[in-house]
């Protein structure tokens, strides 16, 4: 056998492999999908208790991806890859907040008298086998895992080698979870380790219903590029915050320092901060020593440039919004930094405002300040984001604070889910008719019998 022939054969089965693998996922799914919220139920209290029983030996693996990745990878991302005590507890109360929603299955949205004894209805199911694709965070991994119980989906996880030990210890209570629970099935939670296996799973349509990648531009454009399954998630997390002509200049300040400082490194934190000429003198009296005290790492367009170095502020010059690129990498006003770095830009109206969101944004998470409804209400239907805020942080933009209990990701696209996915974004629906033998016969012809079409519901 030759070298390409034997290239060839080792293909083949690692080929084999992982569609037996993603089989046992798809016979889980229908398993998952047959699951009592009582039973549900009963795994996720179990889950909560396992996690906070097994948090020694977590920080102890998390500590060894720690000590590996130290001075290795970003701040930012070492930010995200750290697991202590406080998140721990944080996610336990999470899975018991999953556990405590109501049950997304099953749920009956539409219900149609078609004709006498012939009953129409549109009813919650789960998608399926959902791969979700993740960077750094093991923390997302119980979060994952709590929403596809509660939904009743099988997943397919592929964590960022960085966090090997970290994700390893989690998929360990998964098995001590199936052995509390026996009627898990056992294929229903997965964990795959190498790119090699993500590019393989792509190629399998037919056994996985949805991708879901959470992480940078870079990742998400490669899977959507790589598969045929329907991908969901966000490319880029450039958010705004928007001060207003008849903003409260205090609260605009304290809102803008919390949606850029608070956590950098989130999707949802604010990289642009757009003042309207009219008050941003004024407020970038209040902002600057704020700044300068973090501090934040400033980027302006030439106005802002002016004002800031008037302040004694230094900042990197970007050029006017108004004659960046819109769709290229180009475009300096659509970067996303994860990091205390904040671009300033001063614009002279509501207009002009949404003109540059729209324009530059990447439709995550956008906000405005401002104490004038009608303002308010023209930017919440103007802005074409997932996510439009007024007078809050682009921070809330979280399944947990919105209460879904966690979030698989975040959606830009406008599909069945937009925004934090939590519950409702993992399960699609059915039409289910209800019959006495009837036939279509009956209804066409010039004798045909009437259709109904009685809303019940």
């Amino acid at each position: 056998m030759t070298s390409a022939e034997q290239t060839a054969a080792v293909a083949v089965t690692h080929d084999d492999e992982m569609a037996a693998r993603l089989q046992g996922a798809r016979q889980a799914s229908w398993a998952m999908a047959t699951l009592s919220p009582q039973q549900k139920n009963q795994a996720l209290e179990a889950f909560a208790a396992l996690l906070e029983s097994g948090a020694e030996r977590l920080l102890g693996e998390n500590q060894r991806d720690l000590d590996a990745q130290a001075g290795r990878i970003k701040p930012a991302l070492y930010q995200r890859l750290k697991l202590d005590r406080g998140k721990l507890a944080q996610l336990a109360s999470g899975i018991r907040d999953v556990a405590a929603l109501e049950d997304p299955v099953g749920r009956v949205s539409l219900r149609t008298r078609l004709d006498d004894g012939l009953t129409l209805e549109k009813v919650s199911v789960p998608l399926g086998v959902i791969a979700i694709i993740f960077e750094s965070r093991p923390d997302v991994i119980p979060q994952i895992l709590s929403l596809a119980l509660k939904s009743g989906n099988a997943v397919v996880l592929k964590g960022g080698s960085e966090a090997l030990h970290s994700n390893r210890a989690f998929m360990a209570l998964v098995k001590a979870l199936g052995d509390a629970c026996p009627w898990l099935p056992p294929d229903w939670a997965q964990l795959f380790e190498s790119r090699d296996e993500i590019r393989r799973l792509l190629a399998f349509p037919e056994y996985v219903d949805l991708v879901i990648p959470r992480g940078s531009n870079e990742l998400v454009q490669s899977i959507m590029a790589a598969t045929r399954i329907p991908v969901l998630g966000h490319a880029d997390g450039v958010c705004h915050v928007y001060v207003h002509a008849r903003a409260d200049l205090d609260k605009a300040l304290e809102l803008a320092i919390d949606a850029k400082i608070q956590y950098p490194a989130a999707c949802n934190a604010a990289e642009t901060l757009l003042l309207d000429a009219a008050i941003a003198d004024a407020f970038l009296d209040r902002f600057a020593p704020r700044a300068a005290a973090v501090p934040i790492a400033l980027k302006a367009c030439p106005r802002a440039l002016a004002a800031l170095t008037a302040r004694g502020l230094q900042a990197e010059p970007l050029s006017d919004p108004l004659a960046s690129q819109t769709s290229t990498g180009d475009d300096p006003w659509r970067r996303e930094y994860g990091e205390n770095t904040l671009a300033i830009a001063i614009v002279d109206s509501l207009e002009a405002a949404m003109a540059h969101i729209n324009r530059h944004g990447s439709h995550h998470t956008d906000a405005i300040v401002t104490e004038e409804a009608a303002a308010a209400e023209t930017f919440t239907r103007r802005v074409d984001s997932a996510c439009v805020f007024v007078n809050a942080s682009t921070r809330f933009a979280d399944g947990f604070r919105f209460g879904f209990g966690a979030e698989v990701g975040i959606s830009t696209a406008k599909t069945h889910a937009r925004g934090p996915v939590g519950l409702d974004g993992l399960v699609i629906y059915k039409y289910l008719l209800r019959g006495e033998g009837h036939c279509v016969a009956r209804y066409v012809g010039e004798q045909a019998r009437p259709f109904r079409h009685e809303r019940l519901l």
